[in-house]
């Protein structure tokens, strides 16, 4: 019989151990960089062509006006809700009024959700402030995200300006090749480099397509460089050599980075570890030697009595 369970415990694991090996070897071969890199590259090819004017005509919505005119919100309100929107990536006219929509049928599902679950008014009403904040939350790690990839990406953009630039082509045509190159690993940056370039082809001054630019990414490193090349552009000096040094700092800049975040990866780990690692292990090297220790304990206070 012992024999036949230990077989069994073998089993066991042994099935335990191939299931979790094949899901998470299919998890990681989806999300494996050679293959996101091939899904990226056919979504944008399925988006249409990347020289498409992005964002400087907009056909009006029926949807989002009918929504707009029962939205208790002021004009004040959306529009800042619209830059918002904006820096995380979301251009569409329609984007404020159906993220406001969001917000109010997000509030309702959750607070509903909750009153039903929990059967408590107060829960309730905490779970209708939880899903009013939840889009809002969203919208914010879709900045910080797209944020990381603009400044990761400025140094790369950098060093293809200063190649486009010193084999002779202009600035507007080096802000169109580099923007191409780079719309596949920083998608991102690709399209606000593609918005500059159609602003700047549309008739809009290179001044005010370098802040507008500034304006939509909200990035520190981003205003730094408008305001390089603004200066740059209006006084006539090294174009060049402005690029070289600033491709420089931004690469000093996102090395910094990413080792102030190995940095932090040593104290994340502590909460794990303390929470889910050190009590199996524990158990595992303690628990038998607790068991004998209460076994003989028992065995003492019986024989005393």
């Amino acid at each position: 019989m012992s024999a036949e369970l230990a077989l069994g415990l073998v089993a066991v694991f042994v099935a335990v151990g191939l299931l979790s090996g094949t899901a998470a070897w299919t998890v990681l071969r989806r999300r494996s960089p050679d293959r996101r890199r091939l899904r990226d590259l056919a979504r944008s090819r399925q988006d249409g062509p990347w020289r498409e004017p992005l964002g400087l005509t907009q056909e009006p919505s029926a949807l989002a006006d009918r929504i707009c005119r029962v939205m208790p919100r002021s004009a004040a309100r959306m529009t800042e809700m619209r830059q918002r929107l904006v820096s995380a990536g979301y251009r569409s006219a329609a984007a404020p009024v159906l993220f406001a929509a969001s917000q109010i049928v997000c509030a309702i599902v959750v607070g509903v959700v909750t009153l039903g679950v929990t059967g408590t008014v107060s829960i309730g009403l905490l779970g209708l402030i939880v899903g009013f904040v939840l889009p809002g939350l969203w919208v914010s790690h879709q900045i910080r995200k797209r944020s990381r990839i603009i400044q990761n990406g400025l140094p790369d953009v950098l060093d293809l300006l200063i190649v486009c630039l010193e084999s002779g082509s202009s600035l507007d045509a080096a802000i169109l090749k580099s923007g191409e190159e780079l719309a596949l690993a920083y998608r991102p940056l690709g399209d606000e480099l593609a918005l500059v370039a159609n602003e700047i082809r549309a008739g809009k001054p290179r001044s005010e397509a370098f802040a507008n630019f500034a304006d939509r990414t909200r990035v520190d490193d981003v205003r730094s460089l408008v305001a390089m090349l603004v200066q740059t552009d209006r006084y006539g000096t090294s174009m060049g050599q402005a690029l070289r040094t600033h491709a420089d700092l931004f690469r000093t800049r996102r090395r910094q980075r990413a080792e102030e975040r190995a940095a932090k990866a040593s104290v994340k780990l502590v909460f794990p570890l303390v929470f889910c690692l050190f009590p199996a292990f524990y158990l595992i090297t303690l628990g038998p030697a607790l068991l004998q220790f209460l076994r003989v304990f028992m065995d003492a206070i019986s024989s005393i009595k």
